[in-house]
């Protein structure tokens, strides 16, 4: 699904270009674990969007993420653009209750609107929130940088107990002590995973509808998906806002979209096998 990107469209073309990205299983060289062996893995397709319907579309999503969670599996998603969020997260909260999360991104996603629009892939966040379905307090955003969101939305932000972590915060403290500042501000319980690609450098990721300079190395972002993926009790993970630039391993942004799923897979899998 691509209807509420607000710049670069073909974002619904990404599940597939990730599908061809992908590189045969075996054990990580680093961790030692292989999360198709430490797994059940299953590839339960593409949710029935339809393309000018947001709504229509994200009742379809939120449908096909709880028939996974009812079959006592953990949602993987693969988007899209970033408003996809809000239907999985619906469904997970259905399933869990009140979820917290860990969330990479250049931008907040926390606006009362975006040009005008209520529901975007920049509102979402707020609009879960507001439902009560994702409990703010257990929330910490990582790699936030460049001229949006403005006072309106830090202040929401505040008032409702948010962790925000800045770009900044990864270039001075480093990586691994953001996120140990994340994994302590959402802590025990139920949490959601999602990781906008646009959190890294477009060095990194050339294909992606909302770029911004001076993000994430790609290395930076695998070490700490899996990380949070093996410290967290995940129940839902997506990676949104993949826009395809080539085919197979040749397009960059879907083979480390790619990777990015199968580091938060062996994060899993690594917290399973303690």
């Amino acid at each position: 699904m691509q209807a509420l990107i607000c710049t670069e469209f073909w974002a619904r073309l990404a599940p597939r270009a990730i599908r061809a990205a992908s590189c045969p299983p075996g054990p990580h060289l680093e961790t030692k674990v292989d999360a198709f062996e430490a797994l059940r893995i299953v590839d339960f397709g593409d949710a029935p969007v339809i393309p000018a319907d947001a709504g229509t579309s994200h009742d379809a999503i939120e449908a096909t993420v709880g028939q996974v969670l009812a079959a006592g599996a953990m949602p993987v998603v693969l988007g899209g653009d970033h408003s996809i969020t809000e239907p999985s997260v619906r469904a997970c909260a259905a399933a869990h209750g009140p979820v917290g999360m860990v969330h990479f991104d250049t931008h907040t996603d926390t606006g009362a609107e975006v040009f005008g629009v209520e529901r975007s892939h920049g509102t979402f966040i707020r609009r879960l929130v507001d439902a009560g379905q994702l409990d703010p307090t257990r929330y910490a955003q990582i790699g936030l940088r460049g001229y949006w969101p403005g006072e309106p939305e830090f202040a929401w932000q505040a008032e409702h107990g948010i962790t925000s972590l800045f770009m900044h915060d990864v270039r001075d403290l480093g990586i691994r002590e953001v996120v140990k500042r994340a994994i302590e501000a959402v802590g025990a319980g139920p949490a959601y995973l999602t990781v906008d690609v646009d959190v890294l450098d477009p060095a990194f990721v050339p294909g992606t509808g909302t770029p911004e300079p001076g993000g994430m190395t790609a290395g930076d972002l695998l070490l700490a998906v899996r990380t949070v993926a093996a410290e967290l009790d995940l129940v839902g993970i997506d990676v949104v806002e993949v826009i395809p630039t080539s085919v197979g391993t040749n397009d960059y942004s879907a083979l480390v979209a790619e990777r990015v799923i199968r580091e938060a897979l062996t994060g899993v899998a690594m917290r399973r096998l303690r």
